[in-house]
C-alpha cells in the first residue's frame, strides 16, 4: 500500500504574501496617525494664531491666518468681556475628529 505525503510546497510563498499584505496595512495606519499628529498641531497652531490676532483686534487677519495654517478647518470666534476663545475643528485622516482650542486676554484700547 502506498501513502500519498501531502505536498507543503508553495506555504511560504503564500505566507511571505500574508505578511507583506499585513505589513502594508499597518505601514498605512501608520502613515495615517502621523498625518492626524500633524494636522492637530496646525489646528493648534491656527486657534492660536487666530486668538493672538483676534486679542489685538485684527479678527479678521486671524480668521485669513488660521485658514492658511489648517485649510479646510472650522474656526469659531467666542468673544467674552475680557478674553477671546477661538476653536478650530477638522476632519483628520480615517474621519477622526481633531480639533484645538486657544485662549487670549483683550488687548485694552
Amino acid at each position: 500500500m502506498r501513502f500519498r505525503r501531502s505536498d507543503d510546497s508553495g506555504m511560504a510563498t503564500v505566507e511571505a504574501a500574508i505578511a507583506v499584505c499585513a505589513l502594508l496595512i499597518v505601514m498605512g495606519l501608520a502613515a495615517a496617525g502621523l498625518t492626524a499628529v500633524v494636522e492637530q498641531m496646525r489646528c493648534t497652531d491656527a486657534a492660536r494664531e487666530a486668538a493672538r490676532l483676534a486679542a489685538r483686534g485684527e479678527r479678521q487677519r486671524g480668521e485669513e491666518a488660521a485658514g492658511q495654517i489648517a485649510p479646510g478647518a472650522n474656526i469659531v470666534f467666542q468673544v467674552d468681556d475680557d478674553s477671546i476663545s477661538v476653536v478650530v475643528t477638522k476632519r483628520g485622516p480615517l474621519g477622526v475628529p481633531l480639533g484645538a482650542t486657544a485662549f487670549a486676554a483683550l488687548e485694552p484700547r
